[in-house]
């Protein structure tokens, strides 16, 4: 992709953010609706003042925009309850986004002897960088915007096509045993997708399509919630604490139907659709009640490099291991971007969901996140 490409991709990438808030008339910006989840408004004033941190004070050595913010959009500095009261009026907030990227955009394009000679900036690296760094929030609105949706009563939805449960299907891909590729390439790739590797696999097998809506019901059916056998022991006591009894975001009418919540509200379950929602503890149980177990990621890839697997890019698939370095790690272009997370905590996810943008909608790219996690739009696809 060229350089206007990617000036255009970053663009889009910046309007879609931007998009999420426009229908805002009230306070609901600042809100908090998630513990894990930062107020909508703090994630575009963090994209923003990340765009400005990396051109104009890493790159051109200027902190005159970053620094008055910087204590607000900084992860890790104020604490994600505080930071909806922080946060300014917004179309204050909306004005500073927009001359912000006018200026930035100015800059990439007339791009000073001092932009286009810093090493960042070479193979066009930063650009990436700052596409798929929106890419990701922009997901993450997304999430904040479906617990919004969560948050109101919505006994009165009525379903009209109820799901109903279906028996595993029997789709099991054989990979053979062998040597294969893994991980991305530079400039794209983040740091903990490289270098790229050489992985030994020994034969397995891999459902070709995640685990349906109407699969998971038969789970939940079958009192799998309630039935230690099927759980680890972290995710037992998980359990025992949450008592979940189904997805997240399910809810059921006064027939005792599901249905789903999304950004847009109440909603109609597909049977045939990739079930999401769930944490890792439950797709390890769930794997384990069918008599298969996830998938290592390592074999998740290579079978989608194989073109074995079907349906991916519609939910994140957890994975069977946590989220660890590969051979040769080096972190880039920052210590903290992904190497704080190889804690054993984090567990590794593949795909991406229908609300991930193409950018990092790549067979190499790892997500990642702690087992407990049920507002990710996450599912799994069975190994055995």
């Amino acid at each position: 992709m060229s350089s206007a490409a990617l000036l255009n991709e970053l663009r889009l990438a910046q309007e879609l953010v931007m998009a999420l808030l426009e229908p805002i008339q009230d306070d609901s910006y600042r809100r908090q609706y998630h513990p894990d989840l930062s107020p909508l408004g703090w994630h575009l004033g963090h994209c923003t003042y990340t765009e400005c941190y990396w051109l104009q004070e890493v790159v051109l050595g200027d902190n005159r925009f970053t620094a008055p913010v910087a204590d607000i959009y900084t992860a890790g500095v104020t604490p994600k309850p505080e930071r909806g009261a922080r946060l300014p009026a917004l179309d204050v907030l909306i004005q500073w986004t927009l001359g912000m990227q006018s200026l930035n955009a100015e800059t990439l394009e007339t791009s000073p002897a001092a932009l286009t000679d810093h090493p960042l900036m070479q193979d066009d690296y930063l650009l990436h960088f700052l596409i798929q760094h929106y890419s990701q929030h922009y997901e993450n609105m997304l999430a904040i915007l479906t617990q919004c949706a969560l948050t109101p009563a919505t006994a009165a939805f009525e379903t009209s096509r109820p799901i109903r449960s279906s028996p595993l299907r029997q789709d099991r891909i054989s990979v053979p045993a062998g040597h294969y590729r893994v991980g991305g390439t530079a400039p794209t790739a983040c740091d903990n997708e490289l270098p790229a590797q050489q992985a030994t696999l020994g034969p397995c097998e891999i459902a070709r399509n995640p685990v349906s809506n109407s699969e998971y019901l038969a789970f939940m059916e079958a009192g799998a919630y309630e039935d230690a056998s099927h759980w680890n022991e972290a995710g037992w006591q998980w359990q025992l604490q949450q008592q979940a009894g189904a997805p997240e975001h399910w809810r059921q009418d006064n027939a005792g139907n599901w249905y789903g919540i999304g950004v847009r509200g109440a909603y109609e379950l597909d049977g045939d659709d990739a079930v999401h929602g769930i944490s890792h503890y439950e797709a390890t149980a769930f794997a384990a009640w069918a008599g298969g177990r996830l998938p290592h990621e390592h074999q998740w890839e290579v079978a989608c490099r194989l073109q074995f697997l079907q349906q991916t890019g519609r939910v994140w698939e957890w994975c069977e291991n946590p989220f660890y370095p590969y051979a040769g790690f080096k972190a880039f272009p920052y210590e903290g971007y992904s190497k704080p997370w190889f804690d054993n905590h984090h567990y590794s996810l593949r795909g991406g969901s229908l609300h991930t943008r193409p950018a990092i909608k790549r067979v190499s790219f790892r997500n990642f996140h702690t087992p407990e996690k049920r507002h990710i739009f996450a599912g799994l696809r069975l190994a055995w």
